[in-house]
């Protein structure tokens, strides 16, 4: 029997008597240690590296909240790595660590110390390194990044070296841990759950990647379309609070990497983890808005596709939202469940049943077997010179001329000379798009520089989450609900959210940009020539989306969306081949082969800020 799980009794009635007790397994753990007597400690953990230059191995400060009783001498951790815990807090309430006059950590934020510690866990929340107390300078996904969070997994495990202080002294070893760990969190400390993982590193059991990157190169560009803001920008705010190390020189390496042109460089290879998909042996449950216009959907479509291990994903209509803000009480069900399993061997069948959990509606979700769905097909669709959407030949050509001023919103309810719509014209039949789709242009530019952008919209009336509200698709209300025990300095307790919904009458299911210029390689742009026809693919983002019957499906295809990309040098007029232009969709169910589309007006506009920030 495993340490902090309480094992059932079983008592079988055999004639009139009450025979021995029995064993039974035991079917999950429960809060059984005192969480006001746990541990609350400081590790500075080595991590081999010198990012700050001060001639010294950078330590980066574990803190740590585990039972306190004799009896839990060896339990598995749960860990959250962030950069954010002095800068701009964890979660929906921004919480903040806190520490005594002494130094120990009082207050870890979000409720996962209060929910797991009573039930037999750690809670191990570390600063990346050039943030809070850590040493070292934060590289933004890259190695000294992933590796302030890997060297703690090792050192959890026999094979790296902690010690008492964040400089000079005592070596300290963690004989308490069992060395099976699982990474949680949001965003950046998603990411870094998954960079992690890709290490391939012994000892992590599962990862619960939420809203995370995948590939840093996807969330500062797309197919060599910028989106205007670079990485030294988010390191020089994590850093703000670090303790007074100078990490100008780090930051500087960060802006000559990242490149204005949007070439995929050297500096955007170190930070992708989906080329090191393959060597994650953790299992992984995943979380992400369809409408996470920060964190985009490519990423957890293209990681999703690149995992073997079992998995688990959870897609809600929200943006850039935790679950526990959207569907709390099952979401902390299935984190107990999911740990109990990959942590402490629980046989409880978490790992099976349907993979995915998609919301439909607001509140109403469905599961799936499969994602993308089952019996989801790459449908080449065209569009025709008749304005309709369809899977037969098309020929001709068609024009936009580039407006930088103007994004999507206008695009789909006045597009002008700016953008061009295809549609399916109304669907005898719901028509499912689940997985990632791409869009193959054959375009002549009339200036020697273009961008391109493209959606798949659904136009009809719905009513959605309003993702592009303040709360992106959730309301947060004043009652709590608590999520564990508490202490005077660490409250189990969080504000109710609940949907914040809105009527529109379209939905933008999936977007995609690029820079012409890189139609033969991302890696370098090459000039164009005005008047010459150049081929590229451009991918648009993941999706699970049901457009139903009597809605259509669309392909808007344009210049610069504003709402997200920068514009060329000389945006001009762009011309397409209709017959060497298409889009490959994976459609569960049968599009129509031609028709004519209907015209909308009003709808769901995207205001720029809501690419702008990684949390």
């Amino acid at each position: 029997m495993r340490l902090g799980v309480v094992c059932g009794v079983l008592a079988v009635l055999l004639s009139g008597a009450v025979a021995p007790a029995a064993a039974a397994a035991p079917s999950a753990s429960e809060p059984v240690y005192d969480y006001a007597k746990a541990v609350r400690e400081t590790v500075w953990v080595d991590i081999g590296r010198d990012g700050d230059g001060d001639g010294r191995s950078d330590r980066v400060a574990a803190d740590i909240v585990r039972p306190g009783e004799a009896a839990a001498s060896r339990v598995p951790v749960i860990m959250d790595a962030s950069p954010y815990y002095s800068c701009c807090g964890r979660g929906n309430e921004s919480e903040l660590k806190s520490y005594d006059s002494a130094g120990k950590p009082v207050k870890f934020p979000l409720f996962y110390d209060n929910y797991f510690v009573p039930r037999g866990y750690a809670a191990v929340l570390v600063d990346l390194a050039g943030t809070n107390r850590s040493a070292g300078c934060t590289d933004i996904g890259g190695a000294s990044d992933v590796d302030s969070a890997r060297k703690v997994v090792d050192w959890l495990n026999g094979r790296a070296t902690g010690y008492t202080a964040k400089t000079g002294g005592s070596a300290v070893t963690a004989g308490w841990s069992t060395g099976n760990v699982g990474m949680i969190g949001k965003s950046y400390d998603g990411t870094i759950a998954n960079g992690v993982a890709a290490t391939g590193v012994a000892g992590l059991k599962t990862i619960v990647p939420i809203s995370a990157i995948s590939s840093w190169y996807d969330y500062y560009r797309s197919d060599g379309a910028t989106f205007g803001f670079n990485p030294d920008g988010l390191a020089q705010t994590v850093e703000a609070r670090n303790s007074g190390q100078n990490c100008a020189a780090q930051n500087q390496l960060l802006r000559q990497g990242a490149t204005a042109n949007g070439d995929y460089g050297p500096l955007w290879a170190a930070r992708d983890y989906v080329t090191n998909a393959r060597n994650v042996r953790a299992s992984v449950l995943l979380s992400h808005g369809v409408n996470d216009l920060n964190v985009k959907t490519i990423h957890f479509g293209q990681w999703w596709a690149g995992l073997n291990v079992e998995k688990k994903i959870w897609l809600s209509q929200t943006g850039h939202v935790d679950p526990f803000d959207y569907r709390r009480a099952d979401w902390a069900d299935l984190l107990h469940r999911w740990f109990d399993h990959y942590l402490l061997g629980i046989d409880n069948g978490v790992q099976n049943g349907p993979a995915a959990s998609v919301e439909r509606q607001p509140d109403q979700w469905a599961d799936q077997s499969a994602y993308p769905a089952a019996g989801a097909v790459g449908t080449t669709l065209r569009p025709h010179a008749s304005g309709s959407l369809g899977t037969g030949a098309a020929s001709g050509t068609a024009s936009f001329t580039d407006n930088p001023g103007i994004g999507e919103d206008t695009w789909v309810t006045d597009p002008g000379s700016a953008a061009l719509t295809y549609s399916t014209g109304t669907l005898a039949a719901d028509l499912q798009v689940s997985g990632t789709s791409s869009v193959t242009v054959t375009a002549t530019p009339s200036t020697s520089s273009a961008r391109l952008s493209a959606l798949l919209v659904d136009l009809g009336p719905a009513t959605i989450r309003n993702f592009a509200g303040t709360g992106e698709g959730i309301k947060t209300g004043t009652s709590e609900t608590c999520w564990g025990a508490s202490t005077s300095g660490d409250d189990a307790c969080y504000r109710v959210a609940t949907a914040d919904v809105k009527k529109v009458s379209y939905t933008i299911l999936s977007r995609g940009w690029a820079d012409l210029a890189n139609y033969a390689s991302l890696s370098q742009e090459r000039p164009l020539t005005p008047g010459t026809a150049y081929t590229m693919t451009f991918r648009l983002a993941s999706t699970d989306h049901i457009v139903p019957r009597g809605h259509a499906l669309a392909l808007i295809i344009g210049g610069t969306d504003g709402s997200f990309i920068r514009g060329p040098a000389q945006p001009g007029r762009v011309t397409l081949d209709l017959a060497k232009t298409s889009a490959s969709v994976p459609l569960v169910g049968i599009p129509p082969a031609a028709t004519t589309h209907p015209v909308v007006t009003g709808g769901e506009h995207v205001p720029s800020a809501a690419r702008a920030e990684l949390r």
